[in-house]
């Protein structure tokens, strides 16, 4: 439990030093340099949510989920407090971020997930047998079409201005975590295939 939730942690760390670099950036930029968040967790082999959901093969595996969730979480709260120590308009931007996740709404935003999980998913199955093209393709795409990733924008609301934080953005992130989930295994629910 404490390698997982270690190795979790790390992994929200990775992305949230990607997220970071995005709000700083921005432009075409900002997403490309996202995708060293999911090249350093592939390389470090550290546990992400949307990089372990589409890869279970027990109910035991599914149960982690929550728990490497929670540490993807952590990881993000520990880069989203440094991000209010930052001159940079890094709170600014993760709050526009949020503000148009709100706007878009609850379900269309957890519908949009799925695209997002679907990307990682084949990314990540790509770089596991040394094929990084899709991985350094497939971050900065999900990015420019708005499908939101479940780790990524928990680093933008813990990293957004405390005053947008509620009950509304619980029900958002939920409903991404769950698309994120269904987008993950999108390809084994089609095929009706444990291993695809």
């Amino acid at each position: 439990m404490y390698k997982t939730l270690s190795s979790a942690i790390v992994a929200g760390i990775c992305i949230g030093i990607a997220g970071f670099g995005n709000l700083a950036i921005g432009g075409i930029a900002g997403p490309v340099v996202f995708a060293f968040g999911l090249c350093t967790v592939v390389c470090y082999k550290v546990k992400l949510f949307t990089g372990t959901a589409g890869f279970i093969q027990s109910r035991e595996e599914l149960g982690n989920l929550l728990l490497i969730l929670s540490g993807n979480i952590l990881g993000c709260l520990l880069v989203g407090l440094l991000a209010r120590l930052s001159s940079l308009p890094i709170q600014e931007n993760a709050g526009n971020i949020l503000q148009g996740r709100l706007s878009t709404g609850i379900l269309p935003c957890g519908a949009l997930a799925i695209g997002c999980g679907f990307i990682m998913t084949a990314a990540v199955r790509f770089a596991r047998q040394g094929t990084w093209w899709p991985l350094l393709f497939g971050v900065p795409l999900f990015i420019f079409c708005g499908f939101p990733h479940s780790i990524a924008d928990a680093f933008y609301y813990l990293a957004a201005p405390v005053s947008l934080l509620s009950w509304k953005v619980l029900g958002l992130y939920a409903a991404i975590v769950a698309g994120n989930f269904v987008g993950c295994n999108l390809t084994r629910l089609i095929l009706w295939d444990k291993q695809a």
